[in-house]
């Protein structure tokens, strides 16, 4: 079977429902110029904070396909 999904998508997927960090926040941003939301991880970098974009809102300009460009809506 194909996937999209790494280790990585995993590993930020397990940190976000596993209740054991508290360094992710909701950011409102756009995609492609639509209004999207983001869920981030915050982390400190010195006397800055690194904002990592884990997962984006689904915009009206967006179209979901399965792997054989099948629109499951």
């Amino acid at each position: 079977m194909t996937t999209n999904i790494t280790t990585t998508h995993r590993e930020m997927f397990d940190a976000l429902t596993s209740g054991q960090f508290d360094n992710f926040a909701l950011l409102s941003c756009f995609v492609d110029g639509d209004p999207a939301v983001t869920i981030v991880a915050v982390n400190r970098t010195g006397g800055d904070y690194r904002l990592t974009p884990l997962f984006v809102s689904v915009t009206p300009g967006m179209t979901l396909t399965d792997h054989d460009g099948v629109s499951p809506v």
